[in-house]
């Protein structure tokens, strides 16, 4: 890692976090990318500190909310779900200190069942309405006749709400990141400390903008538009979608990309304009990657976590602090923790938490702050990462063991997106009091078997384990599995699943016991 810089004369005194979601690392420019424009990101990587090797913790969307807003990996407990009885938001000790928090955002799934409450502790919040599932009206505008039309499985909220989109200021995207420019011109100077979360849902699908932005990208594409990306692995080669098509979904996600990147300008304008770089961290950070046709990949399918979807971008700029590349090993978590820092909150922190501050790494009082990154989806494969290597570890047969820890059953994963028959159970007379690690809180255990209904991406088939030496086979063409360095990082996970009192069936499940 190059010199870290100077530690900062003043400690920043406020936090911005801009979280775009399904962010892709490999698709930036500033991280050697060619494929879509995104000046405005370069602009900030331009004055921050780049981390290289940052990692998902949880996914999807709401676990991945949970690791950066709580600071603890619940993977291996729960699928999805609300902020739970034994746990605060970072927003709740940052208020007992004094300082203001609000969120901004366009993201319907934290006001679905599931993640419902987290805005509630921040000072305000702001939602700006229509984007996928936000059941925002209930028919579509009939005064505009030229309302494009989408097809999905089904109709989508989005079906209705696009018809209210007459111009590009009026999509969700833009709609938030101008909220949040406002927010800082007229907020910025009036709070002595202050925490903004903008947490933004472009370039996530639905892929939808105005058309020169497609135009861009995929002038010659003559049918209708594709903004929906099937899940699932070998799209083409099964011939759910063309290569020609696959591309034009691509360009779509670029044409969003490229549309975020431009309203985010407006607001780096405004940190520019209240010279607000002086005495503010700014952190932009993502949940998850999005695959588009790598491996024949698409969307958020049942697969192991490969480096599109897990290797993600951290930008952190921060006054004082030099720009440049930080090599070290971070992930999702290490967020909370960094703010807890920040404001000086760690010590009130009542939950267990996973994350490191990654304050010394900004400072140069530490070239790193982590040894390995836990990663995973609720039913899936668990990844151990650590500098150099990439493990994922499948079930042995059945998947199962497998239970779910919550005293919030409210948190279906899958509430809202697929029919009712799909959702999980309520916990029913397997259910058992037990305890989450770290506390004395009782909570529901329920215990599934293999036949119960489970989220869509813990059902189906499994490639079995994974293994690459991510330092020599960045593209993850040969896969280690079998070879002697498998039970090496067999043992490295196992330890690292004790260290965090992962519940003992995860163990058996992965033939870890």
């Amino acid at each position: 890692m190059p010199p870290a810089g100077h530690a900062p004369s003043n400690r920043p005194c406020n936090a911005v976090v801009l979280l775009l979601d399904s962010l892709n690392r490999h698709m930036l420019e500033s991280y050697g990318a060619d494929e879509f424009a995104t000046p405005n990101l370069d602009r900030l990587a331009a004055r921050s500190r780049r981390f290289t090797k940052h990692y998902t913790g949880a996914l999807p969307c709401i676990p991945a909310r949970h690791d950066i807003l709580c600071g603890a990996w619940d993977f291996l407990w729960k699928p999805w779900g609300s902020v739970e009885l034994w746990e605060d938001a970072i927003t709740v000790p940052l208020r007992a200190a004094g300082v203001v928090s609000q969120l901004i955002s366009d993201h319907p799934h934290l006001f679905e069942a599931g993640g419902e409450n987290y805005h509630t502790d921040f000072t305000a919040w702001d939602y700006q309405r229509g984007h996928e599932s936000d059941p925002w009206k209930t028919r579509a505008d009939p005064s505009w006749a030229g309302a494009p039309q989408f097809g999905f499985q089904r109709e989508m909220a989005y079906d209705r709400s696009r018809g209210y989109f007459r111009s590009e200021a009026d999509f969700p995207g833009p709609k938030t990141m101008a909220a949040a420019a406002r927010w800082l011109m007229e907020n910025a100077g009036a709070h002595q400390r202050f925490f903004l979360f903008v947490d933004e849902f472009d370039p996530h699908e639905p892929f939808d903008t105005p058309q020169e932005y497609v135009a861009r990208y995929d002038p010659d594409w003559d049918g209708p538009p594709l903004i929906w990306p099937p899940y699932m692995v070998g799209a083409v080669e099964k011939g759910v979608i063309s290569a020609r098509e696959g591309r034009h979904i691509r360009a779509h996600y670029g044409a969003k990309l490229t549309m975020i990147d431009h309203w985010l300008g407006r607001v780096l304008d405004e940190l520019d304009a209240r010279n607000l770089w002086d005495d503010t961290l700014v952190i932009l950070c993502t949940d998850h990657g999005h695959y588009l046709g790598e491996k024949d990949i698409w969307g958020k399918p049942r697969s192991p976590l490969f480096e599109p979807m897990s290797h993600i971008p951290l930008y952190i700029a921060a006054p004082g602090v030099a720009p440049g590349d930080c090599d070290a090993l971070t992930t999702s978590t290490d967020i909370f923790a960094t703010l807890a820092d920040l404001f000086g909150v760690t010590d009130t922190i009542r939950q267990r938490t996973h994350g490191k501050s990654l304050l010394p790494l900004l400072d140069g009082t530490a070239a790193s702050v982590r040894d390995f990154v836990l990663s995973g989806i609720w039913g899936r494969e668990v990844h151990y990462i650590d500098a150099q290597m990439k493990y994922a570890r499948a079930p042995m047969a059945a998947n199962a063991p497998l239970s779910m820890w919550s005293n919030r059953w409210s948190t279906m994963p899958t509430h809202g997106l697929l029919p009712k028959e799909m959702e999980l159970p309520l916990p029913d007379a397997r259910a058992r009091l037990s305890h989450m690690p770290g506390t004395d809180v009782p909570v529901i255990r329920q215990m599934w078997d293999v036949s119960d209904n489970v989220p869509y991406w813990c059902r189906g088939r499994f490639s079995g384990n994974h293994l690459y030496d991510l330092g020599n086979d960045p593209a993850e063409m040969e896969n280690l599995a079998g070879t002697g360095a498998e039970a090496r990082m067999a043992g490295a996970l196992r330890e690292a699943m004790k260290a965090v009192g992962a519940p003992e069936e995860q163990f058996t499940r992965l033939g870890l016991a």
